[in-house]
């Protein structure tokens, strides 16, 4: 089948701006709670998009493991890719696609660390073995062969044996992206699809529009 034939047709709901909520973030936690009930394979899966230090774009997909009146929060290696890049310019990007309710969310806004403690809070919660791996890994740098990686996660795991604690390294924490823009879009049929978008203006006042689609 040709790439081009391929679509789909988005019929399910409609979106205006009476049916939204005055508060972007109140009106995110009621879409996401709606992917929980659709059970989407991965609700919380988002594409971040960063751009290097030469202005070229980069992007993947992380884990929302935080949302409230701050802003959207996910964790890393500060050494990473995307660590550098935010550091070079604290500015991202996230996009949700809830393909089952045939919904997107687009988010944009500046990005700083978290404190110590919030990281330290949610390493905490990880499972033993992600935090052994947060230890041994010395993400997006280059790895020879995966048996590399296999002894590194191997002496990690002596050091720091199941069921005993593991610290939180100092190259990895969270990171908020504090939302200046956000945009809720419905799929409709024929492509005309609803976009409602959150501006925050003066005094940190959400203004509530419409996009073509």
């Amino acid at each position: 089948m040709s790439l081009a034939n391929i679509r789909r047709e988005y019929s399910l709901q409609s979106l205006t701006e009476a049916d939204v909520d005055a508060d972007p973030l109140k009106q995110f936690h009621t879409w996401f709670d709606q992917a929980l009930k659709a059970e989407i394979l991965e609700p919380t899966a988002m594409s971040l998009a960063t751009s290097t230090a030469d202005g070229h774009p980069s992007v993947r997909i992380v884990l929302l493991k935080g949302a409230d009146e701050r802003g959207f929060v996910f964790f890393t290696d500060y050494r990473s890719h995307k660590g550098r890049e935010l550091d070079a310019n604290p500015r991202a990007a996230l996009c949700f696609f809830w393909d089952a309710l045939q919904r997107q969310v687009r988010i944009t806004g500046a990005v700083t660390r978290v404190s110590n403690a919030e990281s330290a809070e949610y390493f905490t919660s990880r499972p033993h073995g992600s935090k052994v791996g947060a230890w041994a890994s010395r993400q997006s740098q280059p790895l020879a062969a995966r048996v590399e990686l296999e002894h590194q996660v191997a002496e990690y795991f002596t050091k720091y044996p199941e069921g005993s604690d593991v610290p939180l390294p100092n190259h990895w924490g969270g990171y908020r992206v504090a939302p200046e823009g956000i945009e809720f879009w419905q799929g409709r049929e024929s492509r005309l699809h609803d976009r409602i978008v959150y501006t925050r203006g003066d005094g940190g006042v959400w203004k509530i529009g419409r996009l073509w689609p």
